[in-house]
């Protein structure tokens, strides 16, 4: 995803559309799992896979879509990759949701609408 790309969705007629995006791309619970492991510091692919427990190559496909959604950045550190959070403010986020589910997890568990 492009800088236009984001700007784009950010002027689209319907201004609700990119912040679903987000919580799309943090509807996936892979997805969460690499960016709770991505809170306190970078972290290469196996030592993310080490963390969450997922596979190799759901990682690095899980990655790719952060990466393109703008959710976390990487450098290069040798022959390996470092992968970190984009903004410190998806920390924020992350931990404001735990905030919020500790008052209201079990209304959230008890809903059927957004379950698999």
């Amino acid at each position: 995803m492009t800088l236009q790309n984001i700007q784009d969705d950010l002027s689209a007629a319907d201004p609700l559309e990119p912040r679903a995006k987000l919580f799309r791309g943090l509807g996936d619970p892979s997805r969460l799992a690499i960016l709770d492991a991505l809170l306190s510091d970078e972290r290469s692919v196996q030592e993310i896979v080490t963390q969450t427990g997922l596979g190799q190559p759901n990682v690095s496909n899980h990655l790719r879509c952060l990466l393109d959604c703008g959710l976390v950045s990487r450098r290069n550190e040798g022959r390996f990759v470092r992968y970190r959070l984009a903004d410190r403010r998806i920390a924020d986020l992350i931990r404001d949701a735990d905030q919020l589910l500790a008052s209201t997890a079990v209304g959230v568990d008890a809903c059927r609408s957004y379950t698999d």
